[in-house]
């Protein structure tokens, strides 16, 4: 009988490519789902990043509330914890994302290692890495860096990813930590595989269709989500692998460089692309009134730089180009006639 591993929020966008891979690789998957009236959207999302879906299975769950979790678990050898609130437009509430990050965590891994289950794979992001006052316009982070979550610059989502991977380490303690890997990509591009578009993707949406007239100064450690799904795989059985946060991208782009990227790969979109960048001050008074540009006022001004060599290194999983995830992700978008 093939080994059976847990997909928490099956139906998002990592989470989908991540299943697909595990079921090509011979595993059985079972994913949890809000409500089991997504599975049909699910399987034939999978079915079409071909994946035989005739060795998955769905359970009906939410990182809100205990029930349903008990039975996730049961007979599981590895767990892929992906699951985690991710909206476009920020709360002003700071810790308004953390009871569903953290504590939707503490949850599904308190009863993983009740289960004793023999991994977990938790996706956190370089955004629990990468956040401190005072940052250099150029600045490097490494595997050992952390987020300062008390900085009053940061968005919800900032504070919820960090505090929940604090979290998780922290339960799991020095005893434990090899049970544990975390997976921590930059920002996810690459092809949507449905029209059921990732938050991440939005902003890719947002440069097609030229719903802003000027981009704010920022840049993203970027990566794509085929390459992101391959190292989650990858870390659940890696040696050495275990007691690690594993940074998921190499290269880094503003939103400059993307709207070029798509301008030349979607011509037929070029003339709504943006092609001025806001200087630092507009941006700020912009963000007094549009929550989703407030979301990025951590990011003005500076080009944070991933240092992941040792990634491909300990897993053998190396990352395309980011060009070809933002090319991936602005013509799927428009293929599938969401954006």
């Amino acid at each position: 009988m093939a080994d059976t591993v847990l997909v928490t929020g099956a139906s998002g966008f990592i989470a989908k490519y991540v299943a697909a891979d595990l079921l090509k690789a011979g595993y059985a998957v079972r994913g949890t789902v809000r409500s089991l009236g997504r599975t049909d959207g699910v399987r034939e999302s999978l079915t079409g990043l071909g994946a035989d879906t005739s060795n998955m299975s769905f359970c009906e769950a939410d990182l809100t509330a205990e029930d349903g979790w008990d039975a996730a678990l049961e007979g599981v050898r590895y767990v892929q914890h992906i699951a985690s609130p991710f909206p476009m437009a920020q709360p002003r509430d700071r810790e308004a994302l953390v009871p569903a990050a953290r504590d939707g965590a503490l949850r599904v891994l308190r009863r993983a290692m009740a289960a004793n289950v023999e991994r977990v794979v938790m996706t956190s992001s370089t955004v629990a890495m990468m956040y401190r006052a005072n940052r250099s316009a150029e600045h490097r982070f490494e595997e050992n860096d952390w987020t300062d979550p008390e900085w009053d610059k940061l968005s919800a989502y900032i504070v919820s990813k960090t505090r929940a991977e604090r979290a998780a380490w922290d339960l799991f303690g020095e005893a434990g930590k090899d049970k544990l890997v975390t997976v921590n990509p930059g920002f996810v591009l690459g092809p949507a595989p449905d029209g059921d578009a990732a938050t991440s993707l939005d902003l890719v949406k947002m440069l097609l269709t030229g719903a802003y007239p000027a981009m704010p100064p920022i840049s993203f450690p970027s990566v794509d989500v085929r390459d992101v799904a391959a190292l989650h795989v990858a870390a659940m059985t890696t040696p050495g692998a275990g007691g690690r946060r594993l940074i998921a991208a190499s290269d880094t782009l503003s939103l400059r460089q993307m709207a070029d990227i798509l301008r030349a790969a979607c011509p037929e979109r070029a003339k709504k692309i943006p092609k001025w960048t806001l200087p630092v001050s507009v941006t700020r008074l912009a963000a007094l009134f549009d929550p989703t540009i407030r979301a990025v006022v951590p990011d003005l001004g500076v080009r944070p730089i991933p240092q992941s060599a040792y990634v491909t290194a300990l897993t053998g999983v190396s990352f395309r180009a980011a060009e070809e995830a933002v090319r991936a992700a602005g013509r799927s978008l428009i293929d599938l006639g969401v954006a």
